[in-house]
Order: C-alpha cells, then structure tokens, then sequence
C-alpha cells in the first residue's frame, strides 16, 4: 500500500506532492485493466514502462491488462514492472493511475480512486456528473483530461487526442476501401481501364488530413473540404483537391487553430451547397466535431441517397451524434444502397500502435508534471497544468467551463478536435 501523500510546500501559483516521505525519486504508476465495451488500448506500454523504470519510478500493471493490444505480462515482467493480479490492488497501490478511458468517457461504475491519488487519462470532462467531480475533489483526487490538453507546441508530444484521431483518420479510409465493392487506384490493364475511386472527406483536421493522405496513398481521387480556408494549403500539399463553397468563413476558427461551432442559417447554406459534391463521391468521410456540443449535421439522408448503389459513409462524429442524418453510433446502416457506418473505436481497432502514441503521450505529460527531483509539481502557472486539471486539493476546476462560449452569441462550426477520438474521443474518433 502506498503511502498517504503529503504535501511538501506551496509556493506562488504551485504546490508540490510527494507521496513518498522518503522524498525519493519515484512515484508508483498504476496501469489497470480498461472497462469500456470493445476497448483493446492499453494506457502504457511495455518499452515506455521500461523507462520509466529506469527513470527511477515503479510501475503496477493489472493481469491482462495489455492482452488486447497484444502486449503480454511477461513483457512488461521483464521490463521490471510489478504485475499484479487484482485490479483493485493498482488503485490501491498507486500514486499516478495511467487510463485509456475513465469517468464521463466511459459508461462504467466510477473506479474506485484512493484518497490523494492522481488519474491521467481521457476522461470524458465535458460528460462527468458533478456529483463524481465533487466527490473526488473531496478526496483530494487530482484528475487530468487529456482532451483540454491546449494547442501549444509544447504540448504537441502530450496531445492524444491528436494521436489517437489521426488513427482514427488512418483507419476511417481502411475500413471504406473494404466495404467498398471498387477498387480505389486507377489502374490500365488488358481488359480496360480501371477508374479511380473518388473520396470526398470533410473536415481537415487531424483525422480527416490522415484519410486524405491514407485515401491519396491508396491511389484514390481524393477532394477534402473545411470551413476553415487556411487549411487549404495543408489538403493540397497532400495531394487532394480542396472543395470551397460561397460561405461567409471569416470566423471559423478559434485562436488555437479549432474549428468553432455556427449558426443554423451557415449550416443550411453549408448543406445545400454539399448537394452538388456529394452525390459524385464513391466514399464520403466525415470528421466534423465540436468539444463539448453535437456534431454538426451537414449531409442529409437525400445527398446519401443521391449516391450511388454499393457507395460507403465513415462519419467520424457519430459519437456525438454524427455529421450525416441516418448515422447511428456504433452501427452500420443501409440508405437506398448506400452503407452508412459510425464506427466509436477506430483506434482501438490498431491497438497496439495506438497504444503506444498514447503511452509516449502519458510518459511525456508525467515528465511535465515532475519537478527536477521527480516529485510531483502542480505548477498553475503552467497552460498544460492548469488547462487539463479538472479537481485538486479539494476544489473542483472544471478549467474547460471557463471557456465556454455565451449562449447568446453567435455560434460556430466544427472539424475533429476531438476525437476523438477518440475516442474517444478521440477522436477525431479518439
């Protein structure tokens, strides 16, 4: 059992753990087993576990709890990690809890976190009951979501949504090119030529620039579409063309790059204009999200039945309800011959790589976290800290509501931040 923390100090705007009254360099990072359906991630992997080892740290690992991802215990064994049989013992054990998901993004009962504990992982902030966050706070639990992580360079090696999203891309493209009954390059043979398969993806963000690239790859013809102008450059250096519609743009985006929700007139003009674009696509991928909000809906069940017979949706927003009217989360739906899918785990479906973006992730946020002599740092005057911190030391901060927008005000639209995940999110179908 580890120790209970102690507070070792507080200075302006910081204050500093340590769990350990030795003060030794090493904190206990706890892996436990994942509980959402149909999650194969695992939150840390054998190679980066074994840093941290080096590192000076101990590391706990639930039985199993890479088997999905095809990561053995014997691998993390041999990395010097602790594998313990009873996933109830990793809460009690550890100082820092590694999780894929946990509290609103995932369905299951609430982990039984311990008193002074810190959990990192993707926690579904904008989905948490306040009663949980009160809760924790009252245990002096400190929960970081990964999904406020901020859009700064330094944060880019801690920014799993984005890791996980353009997996999620990746996949989106995979999982279109089996379903559908063409072949994606064009090819010249003996028996005729074989035309290429035209991929519209709407939304640049992370996921959907991986579907372009994924798409182009694949030898497909491939156009991307995004409300925010300036990414135009990014899809045509890809490869692709980019589709730009007569829509009043101007304030499409946020300060850190995100597309931001609009009002229904923008949408409405949005969806007529896509009338003409979507029916001539073989694939069309969606990756429209907003954090927080339901996805915008931009294609409506009489574009897709526009599209020809054996034609394939991926809509990477299904999760939050999805950017095409007949998307059903999880599922696969039929319209008039056309396969509508809204797929909630493509990242899951390449576990082992996704689980090993997500690990680096957590491996570079903790070093973040640390102070020169490995102790845990709660420095506020990092943006890292202080943007993903939900509750600590007794205080719900739910740093995210701070941002959120006037309800009378003029809304905007989206593209996967999230993902989105997800995936989580994640994007991006995390």
């Amino acid at each position: 059992m580890a120790p209970t923390p102690g507070r070792t100090g507080e200075r302006d705007g910081q204050c500093s753990i340590d769990r350990h009254d030795a003060g030794a360099f090493d904190v206990i990072v706890g892996v436990p087993t994942e509980t959402a359906a149909d999650e194969r991630r695992v939150a840390l992997v054998p190679s980066v576990a074994g840093e941290l080892v080096d590192a000076g740290h101990e590391v706990c690992v639930a039985a199993g709890a890479g088997e999905r991802a095809t990561f053995a215990d014997e691998q993390y064994e041999a990395e010097g990690c602790e594998i313990v049989e009873d996933r109830e013992a990793v809460f009690e054990r550890a100082d820092v809890l590694f999780q894929v998901t946990g509290l609103g993004a995932n369905d299951a009962e609430t982990d039984p976190y311990t008193d002074g504990q810190i959990v990192v992982g993707l926690l579904g902030p904008y989905d948490v009951e306040d009663d949980t966050l009160a809760d924790l706070a009252d245990r002096d639990v400190s929960a970081f979501a990964l999904e406020l992580m901020p859009r700064i360079s330094r944060a880019q090696s801690m920014d799993a949504l984005s890791s996980q999203a353009s997996l999620g891309g990746y996949h989106a493209t995979l999982l279109a090119a089996e379903a559908l009954p063409k072949m994606f390059p064009m090819e010249m043979t003996a028996a005729g030529t074989i035309k290429p398969a035209e991929v519209f993806v709407i939304g640049a963000g992370v996921a959907g620039l991986k579907a372009i690239a994924t798409a182009e790859r694949l030898g497909a013809s491939t156009k991307g579409h995004d409300v925010r102008l300036e990414v135009k450059r990014e899809v045509e250096s890809l490869g692709a063309d980019f589709v730009e519609l007569e829509l009043p743009t101007e304030e499409s985006g946020d300060a850190e790059g995100y597309a931001v929700e609009m009002g229904e007139e923008f949408y409405a003009e949005q969806r007529k204009q896509m009338e003409r674009v979507v029916p001539e696509s073989d694939v069309l991928i969606t990756t429209a999200a907003i954090p927080g909000r339901p996805a915008p809906e931009i294609v409506t069940t009489e574009m897709i039945e526009e599209m020809d017979a054996g034609s394939v949706v991926v809509d990477l927003a299904a999760e939050t309800g999805g950017n095409c009217e007949p998307t059903e989360a999880g599922e696969t739906v039929e319209v008039d011959g056309v396969s509508v899918h809204g797929p909630t785990d493509l990242p899951s479906r390449v576990a082992h790589t996704a689980s090993s973006q997500y690990a680096n992730n957590l491996q570079n946020f903790l070093d973040n976290l640390s102070d020169e002599d490995g102790e845990i740092d709660f420095d506020f005057e990092d943006e890292i800290v202080d943007s993903t911190l939900l509750t600590h030391d007794g205080t719900v901060r739910n740093p995210h509501l701070d941002d959120e927008p006037d309800e009378t005000d003029e809304d905007a639209d989206g593209d996967d931040a999230a993902a989105a995940d997800g995936d989580g999110g994640d994007a991006d179908a995390e």
